[in-house]
């Protein structure tokens, strides 16, 4: 069986090479020439040895993405639709800019979270990503774009906001997040990292702790009541939680404030008194707000707000010293716009079906490492709080 060696970060890297009986400088040469010059065969290494190129071949692979369609937008957004196995596959998004190039990177086939305007959680869930799976995203999308080893790169910031929740993948995140960061690696600064939560306030309090970049949170709803419809992992960490774990995460984040995503949804969550009950609820976290339009989609039921409605609501934000930005809409014509990532899921939660037979239940399924069912992802979270309990964090 071999080694996939897009799986390792730094550390996982030199352990490795030190079980081969090789010295640490060869794990970076290895990394650097995977990820930092995009090689695709360990034959492209000419620096190392005939001989430990010959054993890599025998005992590692390689495994780089197969595409299954690269689609480019009139507003030249890019996407990628990846496939990982099993009946599924999942979209990477590039958008560029003036003044940078962002990636858009998914962490899991389908969602088990299950916003009611996204797209992605409404197909359901099958499995989490590996490491090197999400690490390959960015691997690929260098490539593709025509990445310079020499440090010209078009990718200057990435954004875990693709199919998934990001922190119910954890063990996989922070090994690709590690590889984003190292200098021998992509040498993306921590500012230009950002991962977006629903809100996994024990995974929150880790992420500062073992690998701190800028936070975005999907809010989406001044009140718990409103935001238990829209976001149900507010149920198990309702906004008081929520808030305090912004502000906890803020005391190691590279960033001084934490970004609040907010989609706006007509007749919903875009009222003024909303945003007055907005500001309230922020008061005491350093913020900006991204008030995002609504793509709709028809199993969602929801509209988007009118322009007027959206101007409005976020004059109410500005004029409370809030810094409030309206998301530009990119990559609409080729499905690559906020909350419309769907890819390919193989749905393990049967939500789809669930939802036509109006039975809120679910059935388990075996499991291996990366295949859980949602009652194990629920349990998982159980897990992982009373662990964040043990280390100080919040429950």
């Amino acid at each position: 069986m071999t080694t996939n060696l897009l799986d390792f970060d730094a550390k996982a890297m030199a352990e490795h090479f030190a079980q081969m009986g090789e010295k640490p400088f060869r794990a970076r040469q290895v990394l650097r020439w995977i990820h930092h010059m995009g090689a695709q065969h360990f034959d492209d290494m000419t620096d190392l040895a005939k001989s430990l190129r010959a054993q890599l071949e025998r005992s590692c692979a390689l495994p780089l993405p197969t595409i299954l369609s690269d689609h480019t937008a009139n507003d030249g957004t890019r996407k990628w639709l990846t496939d990982v196995g099993q009946g599924n596959a999942v979209e990477t998004v590039y958008i560029p800019e003036t003044s940078r190039g962002t990636l858009c990177i998914s962490s899991q086939a389908g969602c088990a979270v299950n916003c009611r305007f996204c797209s992605t959680g409404h197909q359901g869930f099958n499995r989490n990503l590996t490491t090197g799976e999400i690490i390959s995203q960015l691997w690929w999308a260098n490539h593709a774009l025509g990445a310079d080893p020499k440090g010209n790169r078009v990718i200057t910031n990435v954004v875990m906001m693709g199919m998934g929740e990001p922190l119910l993948n954890y063990n996989a995140l922070v090994p690709a997040l590690n590889l984003m960061l190292d200098d021998n690696a992509y040498g993306l600064s921590r500012r230009r990292v950002t991962v977006s939560t629903s809100g996994v306030v024990p995974m929150m309090d880790r992420l500062r702790d073992d690998c701190p970049v800028a936070l975005a949170v999907s809010l989406h709803a001044p009140t718990d009541d409103l935001r238990d419809e829209l976001v149900p992992l507010n149920k198990k960490y309702p906004l008081r939680e929520l808030m305090a774990a912004c502000q906890r995460y803020l005391v190691k984040a590279p960033r001084d404030f934490v970004t609040f995503e907010y989609v706006m949804l007509r007749g919903v969550n875009d009222s003024v008194a909303q945003a007055h009950e907005l500001v309230a609820l922020v008061r005491d976290v350093p913020c900006k707000f991204n008030l995002i339009p609504f793509n709709p989609f028809p199993e969602s039921g929801l509209k988007a707000s009118s322009r007027d409605q959206v101007r409005a609501f976020g004059e109410v934000l500005i004029n409370a010293g809030i810094v409030t930005t309206i998301r530009k809409t990119r990559g609409e014509d080729i499905d690559a716009a906020c909350g419309q990532l769907a890819g390919q899921v193989l749905d393990r939660t049967r939500r789809n079906e669930r939802a036509a037979e109006q039975v809120l239940q679910f059935t388990p399924r075996p499991a291996s490492s990366n295949v859980i069912s949602f009652e194990q992802m629920q349990a998982q979270i159980e897990q992982l709080a009373q662990s964040a309990q043990g280390k100080g964090g919040a429950s």
